[in-house]
């Protein structure tokens, strides 16, 4: 317990998913969750449990990344680490992905992360550092065919984050950003191409918990975990790394 006592932690795409399981370890884990998605009803619900605060954010709006670090910084005078984990992803192919999914696709996890790095590190500077995770996947390793999109939006996110890693460091910041790449997790997403790629339905199955586990999908606290260490002191020596969490699916 208080492994993250009292420091301020963003977490985007938090209404649902790996975003939900990171706001509540952190939370119990003694940090200032700070709570951001486009789902309000589901993300107040949620920011109500655990004690935490929420803003509705589109992240692929870039005001709304100066809004929302504006009222951090009033409400709280600092800023120790951000979780950029709002994401979608759309299943379609290189012959089948239109010019709408791609821009979407790349606006929330690009644009989004850019200007969620960008905007953190200048309120973190004045207070004294922080810690950056982007959330990026076992796709920017290996690319999945049917999510194009996301596969070429999460290998933008891997190398983003080496790249600010690297200035934060050269500057003298005290500011570390790492990635971290789940593979298969039990979240709505990968419930989603599971029913439209093989036919699988996880909620309907009479044993879900058994399908999870011969299907070999991870649970969210399996990332949410790594979230915590990476926000935490321990993982001060941890600089522009890349955190696979998919129980070597990728080595294979």
């Amino acid at each position: 317990m208080d492994r993250v006592k009292n420091k301020v932690v963003i977490i985007t795409g938090a209404a649902s998913g790996l975003g939900e399981a990171d706001a509540r370890m952190l939370a119990a884990e003694g940090a200032r969750v700070v709570m951001t998605d486009i789902n309000v009803d589901a993300g107040q619900t949620i920011a109500n449990e655990i004690g935490a605060t929420f803003y509705q954010q589109d992240v692929a709006l870039e005001e709304s990344w100066h809004d929302l670090m504006g009222k951090v910084e009033e409400h709280y005078g600092q800023l120790d680490a951000l979780v950029n984990n709002a994401g979608v992803g759309i299943i379609a192919d290189i012959e089948t992905t239109t010019t709408e999914v791609w821009r979407k696709t790349l606006g929330i996890h690009l644009d989004g992360t850019f200007w969620g790095c960008q905007s953190a590190i200048a309120l973190m500077k004045k207070s004294g550092g922080g810690s950056i995770i982007n959330m990026s996947s076992t796709a920017a390793l290996v690319g999945i065919p049917s999510f194009l999109a996301y596969s070429a939006a999460k290998g933008g996110i891997r190398s983003m984050t080496k790249s600010i890693a690297i200035h934060c460091k050269q500057q003298n910041l005290n500011v570390r950003c790492n990635s971290v790449h789940p593979g298969s997790i039990n979240t709505p997403m990968v419930h989603n191409a599971l029913k439209k790629l093989v036919g699988i339905d996880m909620a309907s199955e009479e044993d879900p918990e058994m399908m999870r586990q011969k299907l070999g999908v991870g649970e969210p606290n399996d990332v949410a975990h790594m979230i915590v260490y990476l926000v935490s002191d321990e993982s001060k020596h941890i600089n522009g790394a890349e955190m696979v969490i998919d129980n070597g699916d990728t080595v294979i």
